[in-house]
């Protein structure tokens, strides 16, 4: 029996984690949240996810440094991270796919179902 994938959302706004973690659970995910990148990366740490919904404009810790974290730790360096963000700046877009972030996405562009195909996409490829 394959066990189901395991995502954790880390996004600072209740409404989005909701809608994003009712969409995934929908579709049989295992899913963790988190709302701030300080939790996000203990949460990480401690479920080992599948793969990491990630915004960057986060309390305590923001993305970036969440995503450097990742992918320095043995554990959790080879996580695929999905950002989905609204920050749309071509250089905090060539910084995040230069850290190895699998997807870049502007909340706006894109609906939760979009999303959730973009996960699958992901993992089905791991």
């Amino acid at each position: 029996m394959n066990k189901q994938p395991t995502v954790l959302i880390i996004e600072d706004d209740i409404f989005l984690n909701n809608i994003y973690n009712k969409r995934l659970s929908e579709e049989s995910f295992n899913v963790l949240t988190a709302f701030d990148g300080e939790k996000g990366i203990k949460a990480a740490k401690q479920k080992l996810p599948d793969l990491i919904l990630l915004d960057l404009m986060l309390p305590k810790t923001d993305g970036f440094t969440v995503i450097k974290y990742c992918k320095k730790d043995k554990d959790l360096k080879n996580i695929p991270i999905i950002l989905l963000t609204n920050l749309n700046d071509k250089d905090d877009i060539e910084k995040a796919l230069s850290f190895g972030v699998k997807e870049y996405l502007i909340k706006v562009h894109f609906t939760p179902a979009e999303v959730v195909d973009k996960i699958k996409n992901i993992l089905s490829k791991k």
